[in-house]
């Protein structure tokens, strides 16, 4: 019998992102306390969003509506970078970067807590930027599931090809 496999990734669903940024930009212009302060929010690029009001504190409310958006749409904050607001000319403006892939450090960090913390017999391998883990028993491999889920990283993790 084969080994039972599953892989460990760190994606968004664009069509998702592009959802909840709609839906943020709708509120922002039906909404009372934006009527006039030229806020809105546009995706610029495939993962990434630029926010601007014409306030620093217009603009910061505006990027907590767009993570409202984000957390009813499922996806996780932790995908999300917000740099600190900047002034443009005559407005505010936040740039908001998404992350998709599991980078190398914390690649070698989540294989590190799979070798030390999880059952023995359980291979973690970097595979670019996704980490496929592998064993005998498929409960171990829930165990893994179960262990990484409650570990708070710095990446949004999905498990996917389980078998």
């Amino acid at each position: 019998m084969a080994d039972a496999s599953f892989d460990i990734v760190s994606e968004i669903d664009l069509a998702e992102l592009d959802n909840a940024v709609n839906q943020a930009q709708r509120e922002l212009s039906t909404r009372f306390d934006f009527r006039g302060t030229g806020a809105s929010v546009e995706r610029s690029g495939d993962e990434a969003a630029v926010l601007s009001a014409e306030t620093e504190d217009r603009v910061r409310a505006a990027l907590d509506v767009l993570k409202d958006k984000l957390v009813k749409r499922g996806i996780s904050l932790k995908a999300m970078d917000a740099s600190e607001p900047r002034q443009s000319g005559k407005e505010s403006k936040i740039d908001v970067a998404f992350q998709q892939g599991i980078s190398q450090d914390n690649a070698k960090k989540i294989g590190k807590i799979i070798r030390d913390e999880g059952p023995k017999g359980v291979k973690p391998q970097i595979q670019g930027d996704k980490l496929r883990v592998t064993g005998k028993k498929r409960d171990d491999l829930q165990q893994v599931i179960k262990l990484l889920k409650g570990k708070d990283l710095d990446v949004a993790l999905q498990f996917t090809n389980y078998r």
